[in-house]
């Protein structure tokens, strides 16, 4: 059994025909590049069984080799995954049954017949593979790179395949990472949170791919540094597989849930004060900013059942596909894995904001909420439509409240903190509303506006709060 480490990392066709010769490759390359073509054929029951437990089955043929993987559950996050992984040569193209014992057949599929499994899909390739070699801090790297260009197949229903994986065979997880990084500098790269194997239960099912990472349940022992990372590598996760589905679907409601959870990704630097200083955060708040600064015109339009938001969903596809082929997205979000990895946040912290880091969660929350909510900005049922309408500079304040809340209000010790996510939500949802509506319409969206902030004021958990 060998753990696997690797990063994939979509490109374009363009792209992987050039990174063979690209200068950090080449300089780093053990021998030349060799050609194979592999041919998979992976199995489940017809139900998926074998998926719903995240493992997945497959032969292999690669040139005169036959080989036998299971691949069990793992962790993938911006591209970067880390599995157990068992491999077989075979004599014959067919599945040796004996092989999947209790070793490494994992316990929650024991009972499972496996006269039942049955070929569902194939992926079949061309694979351009080398053999890396560097040394990092004195510490020797070896790493697998393969370009793969194919396609998947299941039933009529076909995806291309157009990706470079980088595998590590040696040396620290780490290095795959700032070897993706070093990659982004130049090449337009797309962290990819799916599998092969994923893509084909994907076009036998549209829905069977996870868009959402499991949350975390937060122990009221949890210190903020595990919070900062915990919520971190969700948040990431999240994002990146809303960036892979909608770029498959290109459904609207994708669009719209990958701007919210970058939104949270951007507030995530703005809440825990000096345990995540502003001098760690800077390489990523910018091109954030910059993001969202393009993706939420576009959400925010595109909730009119008019031209103007028929005219923003239908410019949507168009705008993704740009930004993804830019170095910028590569750079943001691989820097961001390698960021949360090494723990960047902690790096020559001064000695305050190791004490924030080391507060529990109950206590800095409360903390946390409090300050946000006494300095909020929330109309008054008194106040004229100026200052009501100044309420539109509390966004960032609402986003940070809302990524707190999301995430941490079952540890929040006020009543009502569920009432209080619920109703500060549909305050933002007026606020956003504001600089797009009519002359016609802001009277009434004004008037809206007032008496949610008078709901708003009488919560318990406001009132709380602000004591």
């Amino acid at each position: 059994m060998n753990t696997e480490t690797e990063i994939k990392l979509r490109v374009s066709a363009e792209t992987l025909q050039q990174l063979p010769d690209h200068p950090l490759l080449r300089g780093r390359l053990q021998g030349e590049w060799q050609t194979v073509e592999l041919l998979n054929q992976y199995f489940d029951t017809a139900d998926g069984q074998l998926a719903a437990a995240r493992v997945a089955l497959r032969l292999r043929r690669d040139g005169d080799a036959i080989i036998q993987t299971l691949k069990t559950r793992g962790n993938s996050v911006a591209g970067l995954s880390e599995r157990n992984e068992w491999d077989w040569h075979l004599q014959q193209p067919q599945l040796d049954l004996s092989l999947l014992t209790d070793d490494c057949w994992p316990a929650a599929l024991a009972g499972l017949d496996l006269s039942l499994l049955q070929p569902l899909f194939t992926t079949d390739f061309r694979r351009v593979r080398g053999e890396l070699r560097w040394e990092r801090e004195g510490e020797p790297v070896c790493v697998e790179a393969a370009l793969d260009s194919g396609r998947v197949l299941a039933g009529e229903a076909v995806e291309d395949i157009c990706e470079l994986e980088l595998e590590l065979r040696e040396g620290p997880a780490e290095a795959v990472l700032e070897l993706a990084l070093a990659l982004a500098a130049d090449v337009p790269l797309m962290p990819c949170d799916i599998s092969k194997a994923e893509r084909g239960y994907r076009l036998l099912q549209a829905d069977s791919y996870q868009l959402r990472l499991p949350a975390v349940d937060w122990q009221a022992t949890a210190v903020v540094d595990e919070v900062v990372e915990g919520l971190g590598w969700q948040l990431l996760g999240n994002s990146q597989r809303l960036a892979e589905q909608y770029r498959h679907l290109g459904q609207w409601r994708l669009f719209r849930e990958l701007t919210g959870q970058l939104a949270d990704l951007r507030a995530l630097f703005g809440v825990f004060d000096l345990g995540l200083p502003r001098s760690s955060a800077q390489p990523f708040t910018g091109p954030l900013d910059a993001l969202l600064a393009q993706l939420r015109p576009l959400v925010l339009s595109g909730w009119a059942d008019d031209e103007h938001g028929r005219a923003a969903r239908d410019a949507a596809p168009a705008l993704f596909a740009e930004l993804l082929a830019q170095p910028a997205w590569g750079q943001l979000f691989v820097g961001l894995a390698l960021w949360l990895r090494t723990r960047g946040w902690t790096q020559g912290r001064p000695p305050r904001g190791n004490k924030v880091g080391n507060l529990e969660l109950p206590r800095w929350l409360l903390a946390a909420c409090a300050r946000e909510v006494h300095e909020l900005q929330v109309p008054h049922a008194n106040d004229d439509d100026v200052r009501v309408a100044e309420c539109v500079d509390q966004m960032p304040r609402l986003g940070r409240l809302h990524l707190l809340l999301g995430n941490l209000r079952h540890r929040l010790e006020v009543p009502e903190a569920d009432r209080l996510f619920g109703e500060l939500n549909k305050l933002q949802a007026l606020l956003e509303q504001l600089p797009q509506v009519d002359a016609e319409s802001r009277p009434l969206l004004l008037a809206a506006l007032r008496k949610q902030g008078t709901r708003v004021r009488r919560l318990d958990a406001w009132r709380v709060l602000n004591s």
